[in-house]
């Protein structure tokens, strides 16, 4: 499985994007994709301003990529990542899923990467 940060996602949609080719390497794969809600939300923020959020959701789901549950012990989880290792809450959610389910953790983020390393979770950038 491999859990899916915003970044991807992201560039994936933004065909200018530098990393947009990487993304479709990464979708492009035999393995489960994941992504939790709050990294659903983040990516379809920008979409949400065009009134294409329904597009896009959907367009996400064709594409195979499943919306993770919310496990109830995961606020702690999350409040314990956040105190520990300083990143933003979003990032937080996405590597607390990666542990969570043993995923990888696909992420074009250098920040995210280098601390899901450093927590033992396999990164693909």
């Amino acid at each position: 499985m491999i859990v899916l940060d915003a970044s991807v996602l992201i560039a994936h949609f933004a065909v200018r994007d530098a990393h947009s080719a990487r993304a479709l390497e990464i979708l492009d794969t035999e393995e489960e994709l994941s992504i939790h809600p709050l990294t659903l939300a983040e990516v379809l923020t920008r979409p949400a301003c065009e009134g294409r959020e329904g597009h896009y959701r959907q367009h996400i789901a064709t594409m195979g990529v499943e919306q993770l549950p919310l496990p109830d012990a995961q606020p702690v989880a999350l409040a314990r990542l956040r105190a520990t290792t300083k990143l933003k809450l979003p990032d937080c959610c996405v590597l607390a899923a990666a542990l969570e389910t043993g995923a990888t953790l696909a992420t074009f983020d250098s920040t995210l990467a280098r601390v899901a390393i450093e927590q033992g979770v396999a990164v693909t950038q």
